[in-house]
């Protein structure tokens, strides 16, 4: 059973797709059914344009989720050290 709980959060930013770069300001996430990924759950995030026409989607499994998070956490704690 979906349960299409959505966590949305507004974000400044760019994303690039098929038809090149374009900014983005939100990003809505949620664990449910993929769409595409070969998986039975997925974590998905859409990253929608400020007028929310455009949006890159992601897929990923619970274990490749916690990975990423755990990568942006380290990557802004060493780049924020790093850069000030």
């Amino acid at each position: 059973m979906c349960s299409y709980i959505t966590e949305k959060t507004a974000i400044f930013g760019s994303a690039k797709g098929a038809d090149g770069w374009s900014s983005v300001a939100s990003a809505h996430v949620y664990y449910d059914h993929p769409y595409h990924a070969a998986l039975d759950h997925a974590l998905s995030i859409d990253f929608l344009s400020p007028d929310s026409e455009r949006k890159i989607a992601v897929e990923l499994s619970a274990e490749s989720a916690r990975a990423l998070v755990a990568s942006i956490l380290a990557a802004l704690e060493s780049g924020q050290d790093a850069h000030g």
